[in-house]
């Protein structure tokens, strides 16, 4: 089931939204993170519909999500410009993830500054594809992707580093920030570049800062992703985010626990 369709699946009760995500959502024992953050969003964009874009998510993947799923949005505060979303997401085992949106209208400033450059690359057609079955994580046919940099998973490399184009397979992916988040968290952690036997991973953390205003949500986009720290059984690591272009439109921090 395509992204698209994946989100028109959500269903309100009392506030309450529900979800039941198919097993090609899956990565390993659980659903693919991005999908569960890409459904919290849409959850509270329906509950509250006024709402300015999201500029940032703080994520916490703190158990295994698989069956249905419910979506719990609490508005903390909502300001003149600003508004606070708690977002609690719980499955068949409990509780799954618990996510704090922050959404923020566009303000005149006097000050403009960008210090994000992409890494120079070449289109996405001259490159090959990167996510390859069947080694790569189930959700991954719903991406197109293409290696245009750095190392590949499990061949031991030296530096633990992505640099990968990528975009949906929905041509009916939605523009916004649900189809950000089901697209940024897809790279595997750039510590598994590092590693020379496949084993586990699991994101526990994910801040994500949104860069833009809007979101094509069937475009390609680069991410480069880099594991700042690997040591004692977790990994930190950097993402960003351009636009074909070379607009930058997320940076992220994620903390990942690995097994290897």
């Amino acid at each position: 089931m395509t992204l698209s369709k994946t989100l028109a699946t959500l269903t309100a009760d009392n506030g309450l939204y529900r979800a039941c995500p198919g097993d090609d959502w899956r990565q390993g024992r659980t659903l693919y993170g991005g999908i569960q953050a890409a459904l919290a969003v849409e959850a509270v964009q329906r509950a509250y519909p006024d709402l300015p874009p999201l500029r940032s998510a703080q994520i916490a993947y703190v158990g295994p999500s698989a069956g249905e799923i419910e979506i719990t949005p609490t508005l903390l505060r909502a300001g003149k410009s600003s508004a606070f979303i708690s977002v609690g997401v719980t499955a068949e085992a409990g509780a799954a993830a618990q996510l704090l949106l922050c959404f923020g209208a566009a303000r005149d400033s006097a000050h403009r500054y960008t210090e994000l450059p992409m890494p120079k690359v070449e289109a996405p057609d001259a490159y090959e594809p990167f996510f390859q079955p069947p080694v790569a994580p189930v959700f991954t046919q719903h991406l197109d992707s293409r290696r245009a940099g750095g190392a590949t998973v499990v061949t031991g490399a030296k530096r633990p580093e992505l640099l990968l184009w990528l975009r949906h397979r929905d041509d009916a992916a939605p523009d916004g920030p649900a189809s950000l988040l089901a697209l940024g968290d897809a790279p595997p952690p750039a510590a598994m570049t590092m590693f020379t036997d496949r084993a586990p991973i699991s994101t526990m953390t994910w801040s994500v800062d949104v860069l833009a205003d809007s979101f094509d949500g069937g475009a390609w986009h680069l991410l480069h992703v880099v594991g700042d720290t690997v040591a004692d059984g977790y990994s930190s690591q950097t993402m960003t985010m351009w636009t074909a272009d070379g607009r930058p439109v997320m940076a992220a921090r994620q903390t990942v626990a690995i097994y290897a």
